[in-house]
């Protein structure tokens, strides 16, 4: 059965760049995002990488860990590192996961036999502090992730989680957001106190409440 959202992250053990690791035990009380590359030394993976290293602190303010994961061995991904580092003027500083034997590729689905027989395809996950998985994004191998909105959606992930609200189109970090449709107007009108503008009766827009 493949994974949904709101389920379990599945828990391992694995080697990676930095030790081996037990994934629940690893992750702690803080936000993941995990994701899978195709191989290693391949160009696009390459500055997936040294993107994320270079947004560190930003996942940091965010208490998210990252976590990587290659098909390939140990010794390879220390030599790609090298490579990611050099081109991308970085240093790599979050764990990549040698996976040979593919088990924890096959525990995620990150392999699709109609994409691929050998090859991870682009997956993301996006895991909360209770080890549910939030997000699942699938990309194929030739398309390049996009990190701002993956720092976009734990952004509107952790707000919605403390606060009655969610986020529409587009919606960026200090722009309003939506009341949620649980709450009537006039409570909606004594709980947030910036102020609620209702467009329609199910549609009510206010200020960012943590702003």
């Amino acid at each position: 059965m493949s994974l949904q959202l709101g389920d379990i992250a599945p828990d391992f053990t694995a080697q990676t760049t930095e030790g081996e690791i037990k994934f629940h035990d690893w992750l702690g009380g803080a936000w993941c995002v995990f994701f899978s590359h195709p191989a290693d030394y391949t160009p696009v993976c390459t500055t997936e990488l040294g993107r994320t290293a270079k947004l560190k602190s930003e996942f940091d303010k965010r208490n998210v860990k990252v976590v990587a994961l290659s098909v390939d061995g140990l010794e390879d991904h220390k030599g790609w590192i090298n490579d990611i580092n050099e081109t991308q003027s970085t240093t790599v500083n979050f764990p990549i996961i040698a996976d040979e034997d593919k088990k924890v590729a096959n525990l995620y689905g990150m392999l699709h036999p109609n994409a691929s027989e050998t090859f991870t395809v682009r997956s993301v996950f996006i895991i909360d502090p209770n080890k549910k998985i939030r997000l699942m994004i699938t990309y194929p191998a030739s398309t390049g992730r996009n990190f701002d909105e993956i720092l976009r959606v734990i952004d509107s992930m952790q707000l919605t989680d403390n606060y009655s609200v969610a986020t529409p189109v587009d919606w960026k970090e200090g722009e309003d957001v939506v009341v949620s449709p649980s709450i009537p107007t006039p409570e909606a009108k004594e709980k947030f106190s910036k102020g609620v503008k209702e467009i329609k009766p199910y549609l009510r827009m206010t200020p960012q409440p943590n702003k």
